[in-house]
């Protein structure tokens, strides 16, 4: 049976996660914050869940090594099983001060988390003990490079394989390009690259001026692309635009492919990065957008000052292109033509191997050369026109299956809606609400903007975007295909 094939390594999961509680627990003790007991009783639960799952090992042997459709549907059990247990410290924390969070809640903010979508339910954040924000913020890291990544890097220790845990999991239109020789020594160098750049980020968020807990609370959220804070205002808290410069670069770096980096770092090669057409695409668009919304807010008369009009519309294109979803503006009342160009760009903006989600710009530039082949074809039915990536041909494989996933990303975003609309919400919350959870965004329009939250939503409708964060952050396929009778058949 394909759940007891996969219990053994979800629980193998379940306790390298428990282990992560470690970190807000010491932070905790470290600055007698006042949630420490909600940690020690969260793990325990988490270990003792894990340790049940992994007993299954017993029943059905120690070849662990998962076949593909184990891994599908391994991804899917994390990441629907897992904000269950990432909630706990939440659920329990907020039950000792008297303000009890509902599980629909806790849910939803830790799934916000994990998937980097960086929503949130919660207000009051300055008053929130440390530790609390800090374990909102760093679920957003585990989950920017995928948490089954970095068990793809130790389970097997645990005696668990993980190449088809690691296909599953991974993002983009070609998930089976190979780093290195073995899947585990690519799970680990990506990670190295990710926290090379994580620890230049906090070093000049502190640099910069941020506390050091601010500084490792606003890195995990911004190497992420999360956008979670540890203020009610977000970013503009803190009223600086060395910082804004500094959040702008590690934005857009996260942005791009963390495997480019990987490659260029270990052939030593750095114009690599700079040929790779994805990268300069998702570079271009951003920055570009940038000083667009710029020269428009001066236009417009929204803004006077140029050196200020471009920070602040290059902070907050990029935060929410690149599906951050920082803020130090309501940009909302802006000219009607920027939130609504923002939020689409969000879906575009991002390279596949990013922590970003979206359509990612490698399909983007598929369905464009494509497009242009098919004109080409018009007037020369002849030609031999192959769709190229990087210098490399695109199997027609890849291409149909970019089509496949465009056609499903507009059906789940219409038919999300619909069912949002079905409610009585405003179509421009609803719309923005369910783009900004399936790109894993997280501020929408209206009602869920920057400067709101989610929590005016009912229960009905948070589960909705919950659902659409996980499909997001899932490219929605491989999910989906878990509700097929002919996964299930043997």
């Amino acid at each position: 049976m394909p759940l007891l094939r996969v219990f053994p390594t979800l629980g193998a999961i379940l306790m390298v996660f428990a282990l992560t509680m470690l970190v807000p627990m010491g932070v905790s003790l470290w600055m007698h914050d006042g949630a420490g007991h909600a940690y020690p009783l969260a793990m325990g639960l988490t270990l003792l869940a894990g340790l049940m799952m992994r007993a299954t090992v017993l029943r059905v042997g120690r070849n662990l090594d998962l076949q593909a459709r184990d891994g599908i549907l391994l991804v899917g059990l994390v990441w629907t099983i897992l904000p269950v247990f990432a909630s706990l410290p939440l659920l329990v924390y907020f039950a000792e001060v008297g303000t009890p969070l509902s599980f629909t809640d806790g849910y939803f903010e830790a799934v916000s988390g994990l998937t980097t979508t960086g929503a949130t339910v919660l207000s009051g954040l300055d008053r929130l003990p440390g530790s609390i924000n800090l374990w909102r913020c760093l679920l957003q890291w585990l989950g920017g490079m995928g948490i089954l990544v970095l068990a793809v890097a130790i389970l097997p220790m645990l005696g668990v394989g993980g190449s088809q845990l690691f296909r599953a999991e991974a993002t983009g239109p070609m998930k089976d390009a190979k780093l290195t020789p073995r899947i585990t020594e690519t799970a680990k160098g990506l990670w190295s690259v990710y926290c090379l750049v994580s620890l230049a980020c906090v070093l000049a968020y502190w640099l910069g001026g941020m506390t050091p807990l601010d500084a490792w609370t606003h890195m995990f959220a911004t190497l992420s692309l999360g956008g979670l804070s540890s203020h009610d205002s977000s970013f503009a808290y803190f009223q600086s635009p060395a910082l804004e410069w500094v959040a702008i670069v590690f934005m857009l770096l996260a942005s791009c492919n963390f495997a480019l980096y990987f490659m260029a770092l270990t052939k030593r090669q750095p114009m690599r990065i700079w040929r790779d057409p994805e990268w300069r695409g998702s570079m271009l668009l951003l920055l570009g957008s940038g000083v667009f919304i710029a020269a428009l807010l001066l236009i417009k008369g929204t803004m006077s000052d140029p050196g200020e009009a471009l920070r602040t519309a290059l902070f907050n294109v990029v935060s929410i292109g690149s599906t951050t979803g920082f803020s130090t503006v309501d940009y909302t009342a802006w000219p009607v033509f920027a939130p609504i160009y923002m939020i689409m760009l969000s879906g575009v903006a991002t390279s596949a191997g990013s922590t970003g989600a979206g359509i990612k710009m490698a399909r983007i530039v598929i369905l464009l050369k494509q497009a242009k082949r098919e004109m080409s074809r018009i007037i020369h039915p002849r030609a031999v026109n192959p769709v190229t990536l990087g210098g490399q041909a695109v199997e027609h494989s890849t291409i149909f299956s970019v089509l496949g996933f465009m056609l499903v990303y507009g059906g789940t975003i219409i038919g999300l809606t619909m069912v949002l609309l079905l409610t009585d919400m405003p179509f421009d919350t609803a719309f923005s609400a369910v783009v900004a959870s399936v790109n894993n965004m997280g501020p929408g329009l209206n009602e869920v903007g920057p400067a709101s939250n989610f929590a005016g939503l009912s229960d009905f409708q948070t589960w909705i975007c919950a659902l659409a964060m996980i499909l997001g952050r899932l490219e929605m396929l491989s999910f989906m295909v878990l509700f097929t009778p002919g996964f299930w058949r043997k």
